[in-house]
């Protein structure tokens, strides 16, 4: 999906401030941590700082854990986009590149469906230069991972799509959830449990917020110099919890075994442009726009217009601002999977599985992070057993945080510590979160996927 300040993004935005306000009149998991501050205050200059020095000493304290045995923790990116649209800003070797310097591992990417454009033969797959590159689509509001070309059977009725996208191990994955509240579950592999974009579309005031401070040439440097110090932070101002998406999970688990896996919805789209029409007005928007679908802004209500456009003609770019590079986009949203090796095969059945997590890396990295059954029982994050009296769930973490242990939803247990060992009293559905104190709030970092206690 698009991310951009033209003419249709600033109405679709609109259409969705209903959507936003029925969400939020969801019934909502009890004891989430409040969050302090808005995505604008948190822009400031002060509170980047003050967030950026509490990552530093959060990393400083971090400890490596040892793997679990027979398994590797592949850092990975889904829904990942590039190449494939007219709204898609960045290209597969500048992911690639990009992909090596996060140390991010796998790359599934999910092309915008083109037809007759095959998002399977047409696409990478397989390693490059070290990076596993799978092929998918963005499509009927699903991610979707077949494991061999499909394009003839794309408008099948759901249950028969469904069913061919999975076969011989393919995945599919709910999208979009915030659009999607009451979709069935049916067959899927599992869903998104938090989007990058969602959050950028339920805040306009940050999105028109970062736009305006490109019409100010004093504003625009102080965003300039806080992009070169707190270029993480700044990308990050938007994060928040994904109450919607995460009250559908639990609910959905309790009947069936979903993966949970994280949205990345990276485009490098997100390079704001500033361009001179006159003296006294500009037009803004992204890269990926074109001058006509960009707003207009004049002089008269931003004065700074003027000294923009001093020396410039008519049409130069008078203003830029690159947001999110896909180093800081794969930095700031990670699915962590638990698997054998780095294989495609192994990358599949680790996410049939569950065998993932969720992570907000750019406060640290979670690597090594594990939840688990103890045994005599043992199980790993992901895994369905039997209810067994004496059974004990155990996590651990890099660093200290805010340990949230949740049974069917519900927190039944939270400790500020880097482990938590819980006894099993009943069978249920529980799972763990990982929050981080950062700038004097509590940032949800890690999500695990659940453990299946029947």
């Amino acid at each position: 999906m698009r991310m951009s300040f033209s003419v249709v993004r600033w109405q679709r935005l609109a259409a969705l401030l209903p959507l936003a306000l029925l969400v939020n009149s969801l019934p909502a998991q009890t004891n989430v941590p409040v969050r302090k501050y808005s995505s604008v205050e948190r822009m400031k200059t002060a509170h980047l700082k003050a967030a950026h020095e509490d990552v530093l000493r959060i990393q400083q304290s971090r400890r490596s854990l040892p793997a679990l045995p027979g398994l590797k923790d592949c850092k990975a990116i889904l829904h990942a986009h590039a190449e494939d649209s007219t709204h898609t800003g960045g290209t597969r070797p500048e992911m690639l590149a990009d992909a090596k310097k996060a140390g991010v591992q796998v790359i599934m990417l999910t092309d915008h469906l083109r037809p007759p454009r095959d998002f399977i033969r047409e696409s990478w797959r397989g390693l490059h230069e070290g990076v596993l590159f799978i092929p998918g689509s963005e499509a009927k509001g699903f991610l979707i991972y077949p494991m061999a070309p499909m394009m003839d059977r794309m408008e099948q009725p759901r249950p028969e799509f469904v069913a061919s996208v999975t076969a011989s191990n393919g995945l599919i994955f709910l999208s979009h959830a915030e659009e999607r509240l009451d979709h069935p579950m049916d067959g899927l592999t599992g869903m998104e449990i938090y989007n990058r974009h969602a959050d950028a579309k339920r805040d306009m005031a940050g999105l028109i917020a970062l736009a305006m401070k490109l019409l100010d040439p004093g504003e625009l440097a102080e965003l300039h110099e806080n992009l070169r110090l707190y270029p993480d932070e700044l990308l990050a101002s938007q994060v928040t919890y994904p109450q919607d998406y995460i009250d559908k999970w639990d609910a959905e688990t309790q009947t069936r075994r979903l993966t949970g896996i994280a949205a990345n919805d990276c485009h490098h789209n997100m390079v704001m442009v500033v361009k001179m029409v006159d003296g006294e007005n500009v037009r803004f928007g992204t890269n990926v726009d074109n001058d006509e679908d960009m707003r207009k802004a004049s002089a008269g209500s931003r004065p700074g217009i003027r000294e923009l456009t001093k020396g410039h003609k008519p049409g130069d770019e008078v203003a830029r601002a690159d947001l999110d590079p896909y180093y800081r986009s794969f930095r700031n949203v990670t699915t962590h999977i638990l698997a054998p090796e780095m294989s495609e095969s192994a990358i599949r059945s680790a996410l049939q599985q569950g065998h993932a997590f969720v992570s907000h890396d750019w406060m640290c990295d979670a690597s090594g992070f594990s939840f688990q059954v103890a045994p005599p029982t043992p199980a790993l994050i992901g895994d369905e057993i039997k209810f067994v009296a004496g059974q004990k769930l155990v996590a651990r973490f890099p660093v200290s945080c805010h340990i949230r242990l949740l049974r069917n939803g519900k927190v039944i247990a939270d400790a500020e510590q880097d482990e938590l060992e819980h006894e099993v009293k009943a069978p249920g559905v529980y799972r763990v979160e990982g929050w981080l104190k950062v700038d004097g709030e509590d940032r949800p970092w890690v999500y695990s996927n659940p453990i299946y206690v029947r």
